[in-house]
């Protein structure tokens, strides 16, 4: 049974017409348009569908579309800004950290979260932030030289930020 379901994606008001237990995984992809986030394990295992709900990291794969009404869902697609990438996403490309691209829409979501809530994490934490995240193609050192990479851009743009 369809329901009319009013979504925020990306700073845009969409209405939609689709039952209110259909995957957000597949609504932003297939009702949207928006590949940023992959359909990976299907079980929110492996982070490949991460998006930033009201901030936070959430995997939108076993996630109901109607949980994300009425918040704030950025996709991968929505974090660069004005024609500028997000600090983020700049990381990732200098590091050249990717060789198949697959985990990286989760991998990118996840340190964005984290710097959204600790701008200037230490290791560990980031660790911790990518722990869930799941690289097949084995690229875990460039991946974590990205998010460090990350801290210091994001750092460097928003000195006011406290120190966690």
């Amino acid at each position: 049974m369809t329901e009319a379901i009013s979504l925020t994606v990306n700073g845009r008001s969409y209405e939609l017409a689709i039952p209110p237990d259909t995957p957000l995984l597949t609504v932003l992809r297939n009702d949207l348009e928006l590949n940023g986030p992959k359909y990976g394990c299907g079980l929110g295992e492996c982070g490949a569908c991460s998006v930033l709900i009201d901030g936070m990291a959430a995997r939108a794969c076993v996630l109901p579309v109607s949980v994300a009404v009425g918040h704030e869902i950025l996709t991968l697609e929505g974090l660069a800004s004005e024609g500028r990438l997000d600090p983020v996403q700049r990381a990732f490309i200098d590091a050249q950290a990717a060789q198949c691209g697959y985990c990286l829409n989760g991998m990118i979501i996840s340190v964005r979260a984290l710097l959204n809530h600790t701008p200037r994490p230490s290791s560990a934490q980031l660790r911790d932030a990518l722990e869930y995240n799941l690289c097949r193609c084995g690229t875990h050192v460039e991946i974590l030289e990205a998010a460090n990479r990350a801290v210091a851009i994001n750092a460097a743009e928003s000195p006011e930020a406290p120190h966690e």
